[in-house]
């Protein structure tokens, strides 16, 4: 009986060791397989009604000086044309660099 009794558990010991290599290596390998999937996906578009990251926050107060001023207003200009800002964002933006 005592033989018996050690066999059951040496082989409960080896399931539970595959078991939890298998586990293991199953979540690495869809972890490879996601970073491979994220890597080879062509980046997605920014949603239409997301502010640029060049454009500042309300609570953030813009750089003092003026050439900082020009290069934010020269960025929203940019924004503008390539039809991320709608005109009234960009009034906005601009009148928050300008007031500051």
């Amino acid at each position: 009986m005592p033989g018996l009794i050690r066999g059951v558990a040496r082989t409960a010991v080896v399931a539970g060791t595959a078991t939890a290599v298998s586990n293991r290596v199953s979540r690495r390998q869809q972890g490879r397989w996601a970073q491979q999937d994220y890597q080879e996906a062509p980046p997605q578009p920014a949603p239409p009604s997301a502010q640029p990251p060049s454009a500042q926050p309300p609570s953030a107060q813009p750089p003092a000086d003026m050439t900082s001023k020009i290069d934010q207003l020269k960025q929203l200009g940019e924004l503008k044309e390539q039809g991320v800002l709608t005109e009234a964002e960009f009034e906005d933006q601009k009148s928050r660099i300008l007031g500051s």
